[in-house]
């Protein structure tokens, strides 16, 4: 058996650590498609992979805050403790099959994971690792399963059933132990080189801790009613090997409708240096029924890095524009996926209303120095001028204390992690992660202060 990279073994902690080559990699997605006509059958061209997942996560949660999840929810808050703590293993299965020969070519996608605590108590659980029962005691262990049938004609593929859907204004979890997954269909198109163009409509979703498909489809915030479906379509284009744009519009029923935009470019300066640029740029108002109130906001970031050598620096700004924070469709209740803005950190995405942010980010590749798959990366982000007074929105209003005075309204968030993919070998592609983030705030945000590890593991095997 030969090892090979998951499509779900990157590692995030929630947010937008690798956005920029996510947005690269979308953008030449439709070069690297094959045709219906280069088919060769749907035994043939079948693939099963297996990702073997260690993860462990410890947060600390500092001045006076109080774990209110699991069985800490039946208690006082005098007697809840501080801090959550999980250790699991998850073994995730996807089996991929060919196509049939012919004009429209048939096929079916399937995965089955297995979620097993290996440590954790009902005092400090709550990471979104493993679910709990009705005593909040986390189970011993949760499955998933789940598939879809494909159809293509062409170099278009018609899926319908449980994905794992990944497009900026949809995105699912990959960052616990277990990727989140939604049911309904997705159209991927690559018909004219360099231009891929996506679709999907889905009605029901899975967090990343439950072995029910049949979740509300919900925002972030968790505090906006849920919506029966959420649509989205549009693309990325490659124009050449520098620039690549991505465009797409999605429609959160009755609740919003959210347009995103990039623009990525690299400036190559020498063999050992180049300059990259990123823009990201949100916008969502209500329409419809308008269920989650109005909503009225303008988010963008933009990120630039400067490489050389073995090192990258980068220097990022972010602004919310609007009385209402930056949400975007999530899972149950639970944070969603990638978040497509520069100063979106490990855990803290910088989305209050009104709040405006810079980041400071150094990468370190160890190639460069003799050691291949070594890596590290710090990360500092700082946002201030949180404030929601204006806004008429009375979901958004229930959260955030802030201070009258914006300008008071202050958080910070640091970022370190140590990375390693073995090179060769029985255990070539095994890759272990180790992150710690710290969050402190002045004001009333929606994120206590806290210090966190995280520790993960992943083992991807090919097996045919």
């Amino acid at each position: 058996m030969q090892n090979k990279r998951s499509s779900i073994e990157r590692f995030n902690g929630g947010k937008s650590l690798g956005v920029l080559s996510c947005l690269v990699a979308l953008s030449a997605g439709g070069a690297v498609a094959a045709g219906q006509d280069e088919a060769k059958g749907f035994i043939e061209e079948s693939h099963l992979d297996l990702l073997n997942r260690n993860f462990y996560f410890y947060r600390d949660m500092r001045n006076g805050a109080r774990n209110n999840l699991g069985a800490n929810a039946h208690k006082p808050v005098s007697e809840r403790n501080g801090y959550r703590e999980d250790w699991a293993q998850g073994l995730m299965a996807t089996y991929r099959s060919g196509f049939t020969q012919g004009v429209v070519g048939f096929g079916v996608d399937a995965y089955a994971m297995v979620g097993i605590k290996l440590d954790s108590g009902g005092g400090r659980t709550g990471t979104s690792l493993l679910p709990w029962d009705g005593d909040g005691e986390p189970e011993d262990e949760f499955s998933k399963f789940g598939g879809a049938v494909k159809l293509r004609f062409s170099n278009t593929v018609l899926k319908y059933g449980q994905q794992i859907p990944n497009v900026p204004v949809f995105s699912s979890n990959q960052f616990r132990l277990l990727p989140s997954t939604a049911t309904g269909f997705s159209l991927n198109s690559d018909e004219i080189d360099g231009l891929n163009v996506q679709a999907g409509h889905f009605t029901s979703v899975s967090s990343t801790d439950s072995s029910n498909n049949d979740g509300e489809i919900t925002t972030d915030y968790t505090v906006l009613p849920a919506a029966r479906s959420i649509d989205y379509l549009g693309g990325s284009y490659r124009v050449n090997d520098r620039l690549g744009v991505v465009f797409y519009g999605s429609q959160l029923k009755d609740i919003w409708r959210q347009y995103y935009g990039n623009a990525t470019y690299i400036q190559p300066l020498s063999d050992t240096q180049s300059l990259s640029l990123a823009f990201n740029v949100f916008d969502t108002h209500d329409y419809g029924d308008a269920k989650g109130g109005d909503i009225d906001n303008t988010s963008w970031s933009l990120l630039a890095g400067y490489a050389f050598g073995a090192h990258k620096v980068s220097v990022g700004y972010q602004m919310i524009d609007g009385d209402e924070p930056f949400d975007w469709a999530a899972y149950e209740g639970t944070q969603s996926g990638a978040v497509y803005l520069s100063n979106a950190g490990a855990v803290v995405p910088f989305s209050e209303p009104n709040e405006q942010s810079w980041q400071l980010r150094y990468d370190l590749n160890m190639a460069g120095y003799g050691v291949p798959g070594l890596s590290f990366m710090a990360r500092y982000i700082r946002g201030d001028g949180m404030d929601n007074s204006d806004s008429r929105n009375p979901y958004y209003r229930r959260i955030g204390n802030y201070d009258e005075d914006a300008k008071a309204n202050k958080e910070w968030e640091r970022n370190l992690e140590v990375g390693y993919v073995v090179q060769s070998g029985p255990a070539k592609d095994l890759s272990l992660r180790v992150r710690q983030s710290t969050h402190r705030a002045s004001s009333g945000t929606r994120w206590v202060d806290h210090d966190e590890v995280r520790v993960i593991l992943d083992y991807p095997i090919s097996i045919f």
